[in-house]
């Protein structure tokens, strides 16, 4: 089974996601926030991109931005060349359904469906058949390492197992995206790393689109790129590889950041 993206408006010259000029202001009665101040970010295909920045920064508000969940108030988001701003609500919600997978901090797992329920539930949402969608769902948890805990709810399942789930419920679509925000806050570390490994090899086996958000050095490290944020703007862009690793990244943010 082929993961990555496949529908039939791709183009392999279109780039997966674009941002242009996005601005976001937040008003508490008479203050006013901006957390966004004219960001452009262009996403190429294959590409695992981490975007770093404190609390406040705006990394969580362009995610969100980019994944249709909030509206800007300027600027455009184009993903597979398709302008978001141009759908209605409904039109959104399909849109985002088959090309925009979502993985959370907190999974958003449904406790009463198994972990097989769970992952296939994007594509009955979208009108697949049950004989259709289980044994591609059946397939991918396998992938995911998760063959055996496939009839499993997620009270029963591990915080990193949960984990692999969402991922997978984001993959199962074959998105031209995946948008993570902060994918390893609720994991130790041991359960981190392997989410970290899990996205870093979804993006250079497979081929997957992925941009994460974390305030994590050692976590942005797994990614091939990371963009640094600071009052709404993202103020500077570096290939991971230039850092080595996550304790050299960390001085290099540090350094962005002052």
């Amino acid at each position: 089974m082929r993961l990555g993206y496949s529908g039939p408006d791709f183009k392999e010259s279109m780039k997966p996601l674009e941002v242009q000029n996005l601005t976001k202001v937040f008003r508490q009665g008479e203050r006013a926030v901006t957390a966004l101040n004219g960001v452009s970010l262009s996403v190429s295909p294959g590409q695992f991109l981490a975007i770093m920045g404190a609390s406040g920064s705006g990394k969580s508000t362009l995610l969100h931005v980019m994944a249709a969940l909030t509206l800007p108030d300027a600027g455009t988001v184009l993903v597979n060349g398709r302008d978001l701003r141009r759908m209605n609500d409904r039109e959104l919600t399909v849109f985002r359904r088959r090309h925009i997978g979502l993985v959370f901090q907190a999974f958003n797992l449904i406790p009463t469906l198994t972990a097989a329920e769970n992952l296939v539930l994007p594509l009955l949402l979208d009108g697949h058949s049950r004989s259709q969608a289980e044994p591609k769902g059946r397939q991918l948890l396998e992938r995911l390492g998760l063959a055996q805990r496939a009839d499993h709810r997620p009270d029963v399942l591990s915080g990193g197992e949960q984990q692999r789930v969402a991922i997978g419920r984001a993959l199962i679509a074959e998105p031209a995206v995946i948008l993570a925000d902060e994918p390893t806050g609720n994991l130790d570390s041991v359960s981190s790393r392997g989410i970290c490994e899990l996205l870093r090899d979804l993006s250079q086996k497979q081929g997957k689109t992925i941009v994460m958000v974390t305030h994590e050095p050692a976590v942005a490290a797994y990614a091939q790129d990371v963009a640094v944020m600071k009052d709404g703007c993202i103020i500077q862009q570096f290939a991971t590889a230039d850092a080595g690793n996550g304790q050299n990244l960390a001085l290099k943010y540090q350094e962005c950041v002052r």
